[in-house]
């Protein structure tokens, strides 16, 4: 009964993250106005709003305009009751175990954010870290871990963006060589940006949920999984801009079921 509870609170959270995602992207308030269709701008009825059914039972459309939902509205809901479950079933019923979910449930809504528009909202990123370093009883080793972890993605940053810059800036010297008159289109320095800031405070948020060791297993999964999809960009599209906060979310969440084997089989 337990964790039907913990799971149906899941979904009804995930719905409200669906509002998180849709609204705060564009600076709107995630309360007023109430719930309604952005095609016909029609208020919703309460019954409209009921999680995961009501898109069912509505075959994914508006029930004024017959306008499309968004699949991503019943996916944000059950990805929310499968995390709340599978934490609550492992660790137990108490307040670390909803707090870990809600760290979960906003790195799930950071990642969908991520994934639409190549950037995050710093105020539910943060809000993340706050609660990962109250994700257990031990805080100051929490907030430590997220320090640290924070601190080394900040100078691995800084040395991959010197190095792509400088690679950049190599580039440029060389065909100004060919044809000097380009000189005055480009800046004296160049200065590429490797990693986006929000990634470094997701890695304090996960290194303070996951510990240092866990963290680095995540980041190596997520580099994994990344991996092909990056390549299918670059080949397809040319873009290798590819939003990493689903990865970095993705690979935190296997971590931290099974770090520990991992780190057992790579004795570490």
């Amino acid at each position: 009964m337990e964790l039907l509870f913990t799971t149906l609170l899941g979904v009804l959270i995930g719905s409200f993250v669906n509002v998180l995602i849709v609204r705060i992207p564009k600076g709107e308030s995630v309360v007023f106005p109430p719930s309604h269709c952005p095609k016909c701008n029609t208020p919703l009825k309460w019954y409209h709003n009921i999680p995961i059914l009501s898109w069912l039972f509505l075959k994914g459309k508006c029930a004024f305009c017959g306008e499309k939902i968004s699949f991503q509205y019943p996916l944000v809901e059950i990805l929310s009751g499968f995390i709340f479950f599978l934490i609550f079933y492992v660790n137990g019923f108490n307040l670390y175990s909803l707090i870990t979910s809600l760290v979960f449930v906003l790195l799930l809504a950071l990642s969908v954010i991520d994934l639409y528009y190549k950037a995050v909202p710093d105020n539910l990123n943060l809000l993340a870290s706050l609660l990962a370093v109250l994700s257990s009883p031990s805080l100051e080793e929490n907030l430590k871990s997220g320090l640290l972890v924070a601190g080394g993605m900040s100078m691995l940053r800084f040395f991959v963006s010197y190095y792509v810059s400088k690679k950049v800036e190599f580039e440029l010297k060389k065909e100004i060589k060919k044809a000097p008159w380009l000189k005055v289109y480009f800046p004296p320095y160049v200065m590429v940006e490797a990693m986006g800031e929000g990634d470094i405070i997701v890695g304090f948020t996960l290194g303070a949920l996951l510990g240092v060791k866990a963290t680095l297993v995540a980041i190596f999964l997520s580099a994994l999984l990344a991996l092909p999809i990056s390549l299918y960009y670059k080949i397809k599209n040319n873009d290798s801009q590819l939003p990493f906060i689903p990865f970095l979310a993705l690979g935190a969440f296997i971590s931290y079921f099974f770090a520990q084997p991992i780190l057992e089989l790579l004795n570490v």
